[in-house]
């Protein structure tokens, strides 16, 4: 097993250093907060899925998906049976009923599950039967088409597609994927590896992924519905365990890069990028300054969150400043309302829209 896929699977114990380059401003009086919720589970929820400020998924370890209807006031266990010793990082839902889940790892361990009655019996849709394949994220335009990403199978990175909900997945031809470089694959760290926007009259509908791991960390993109990508480098740092963790796109052109290195949280000091052509990517004027995993567009200001504490930016993600300093692996903002999930069971909502 490579050292990427025992540092997906095994949580490693986060240390702690001192940050250096530049430093958030301190949380001001008008800025949001979060308001924990009652998950009654100790599962790290890395998998979030809101569908408004009422109903939302979380998935994470132990096999473990939780629901709730009324926003956060309680959740109920929606997991499927024979997943109990698995690992979902990544989780898609569409209304209080219909949910796809994603669980990762070597070979069968890669999975796909799909509900249609709110979690209370779930299909298999896909297993992964190919030992060199290891699944990080998914991502869906709307209820019908969306997609699946694996890291380099000979080479290059593997996509999977689905034109009815997640009950059926095809693997695309590779032809249009530009080659791996040696080393770099995606973190399933927040289920933002792999992202999408609608499309309008102007622009068709927009896959995008970001890697780490290699000499550089880069951002593919794709216009066809996953059949072929471009490529382009960023300036976060890349490494064995560094790299792009979180990727959020407003429009097609306006992105949000985040990431670090896991092993040392608290030092990321060019750990946050944004893009506004969806080609070319600068470091953030004042990033968080510290890893963070997971980042969401909230109009056109956006949250950023990681085990040492959230961030939000008012002006599209060139400055963010420290609002919070709990921990929290994944976020997410769906009509005004945020999201955040991550270790011993936490789930959250932001106190006020941002």
């Amino acid at each position: 097993m490579t050292i990427k896929r025992r540092l997906s699977i095994i949580l490693i114990a986060l240390t702690t250093l001192i940050g250096v380059g530049a430093v958030p401003a301190a949380a001001g009086p008008g800025d949001p907060g979060w308001r924990p919720t009652t998950t009654g589970s100790t599962a790290r929820f890395r998998g979030l899925a809101p569908v408004s400020s009422s109903v939302a998924w979380v998935a994470g370890s132990a096999g473990t998906i939780l629901r709730t209807v009324n926003g956060g006031r309680t959740w109920v266990p929606a997991g499927p049976a024979d997943a109990a010793g698995l690992e979902f990082r990544d989780i898609e839902a569409f209304d209080a009923r219909h949910a796809v889940a994603l669980t990762i790892g070597p070979g069968a361990e890669s999975r796909i599950y799909t509900t249609a009655d709110g979690g209370r019996t779930w299909s298999r849709t896909f297993q992964n039967e190919d030992e060199a394949a290891f699944y990080d994220c998914m991502t869906f335009w709307d209820r019908r088409h969306g997609l699946a990403l694996s890291d380099p199978v000979s080479g290059k990175f593997r996509i999977l597609a689905t034109h009815d909900g997640g009950r059926s997945w095809s693997v695309l031809p590779p032809t249009g994927m530009p080659p791996a470089l040696d080393g770099e694959f995606a973190f399933a760290a927040s289920g933002t590896c792999l992202v999408s926007t609608a499309g309008t009259r102007h622009s068709p509908d927009r896959a995008f992924f970001a890697t780490g791991g290699g000499p550089v960390s880069r951002v593919f993109s794709s216009g066809d519905l996953g059949h072929t990508w471009q490529v382009t480098e960023t300036p976060i740092p890349s490494g064995p365990s560094a790299g792009i963790y979180g990727l959020a796109f407003r429009d097609a052109h306006h992105g949000l890069a985040v990431g670090g290195d896991h092993t040392v949280p608290a030092a990321a000091p060019a750990g946050a990028a944004v893009s506004r052509d969806a080609r070319t990517w600068s470091v953030a004027t004042t990033p968080p300054g510290e890893y963070r995993s997971g980042v969401a567009w909230s109009g056109r200001s956006a949250v950023a969150v990681g085990p040492t504490g959230s961030d939000v930016s008012y002006d599209g993600g060139s400055t963010w400043r420290r609002f919070d300093t709990g921990s929290f692996d994944a976020v997410a903002c769906v009509a005004r309302a945020c999201w955040a999930s991550g270790e011993q069971g936490r789930v959250a909502r932001l106190t006020r829209p941002l």
